[in-house]
């Protein structure tokens, strides 16, 4: 099955708010080599002007999963999971994630692409805080291998 060109366009609903943890921005600090301060201490986050420990840029992954898993979860969308290969990641912040915040994302697909056999698909997860204010957009691409 290939993907369903009519994916493009559509908007799933908001997820689940997902609530900071500082302790989880510190553990993602440490996988990622993150060694500022502000990413660990939340007096020198505090002194740098943020309200505790501040994520990381690539934290916003951690948001934006379950957005894609509704992607990859849609009966009629043609992606299988097992011929995906990530292409692609960006990221456009308004302000950083810091702990305590609320985030709720909500997914749109922006683009597909057939090359050959082969499929791209772009989707945008749009994260914003409990107040609805933008905090920031994760794009990923998708490759879906068709069938050789």
């Amino acid at each position: 099955m290939s993907v369903n060109p009519e994916l493009q366009g559509r908007v799933f609903p908001p997820v689940a708010p997902y609530l900071v943890g500082r302790e989880k921005v510190r553990e993602f600090s440490r996988a990622v080599f993150a060694t500022n301060p502000i990413n660990h201490d939340p007096q020198a986050a505090r002194a740098a002007g943020h309200a505790d420990v501040v994520a990381p840029p690539t934290f916003a992954v951690v948001v934006q999963e379950a957005t894609l898993a509704q992607l990859l979860a849609e009966p009629d969308g043609g992606i299988d999971f097992t011929r995906v290969v990530h292409g692609d990641q960006r990221f456009s912040y308004t302000r950083p994630i810091v702990a305590g915040d609320e985030l709720t994302a909500t997914l749109a697909v922006t683009s597909i692409k057939t090359l050959g056999a082969h499929a791209m698909v772009t989707a945008e997860s749009t994260i914003v805080d409990a107040a609805g204010a933008h905090v920031v957009t994760a794009t990923s691409t998708l490759v879906v291998r068709g069938d050789e």
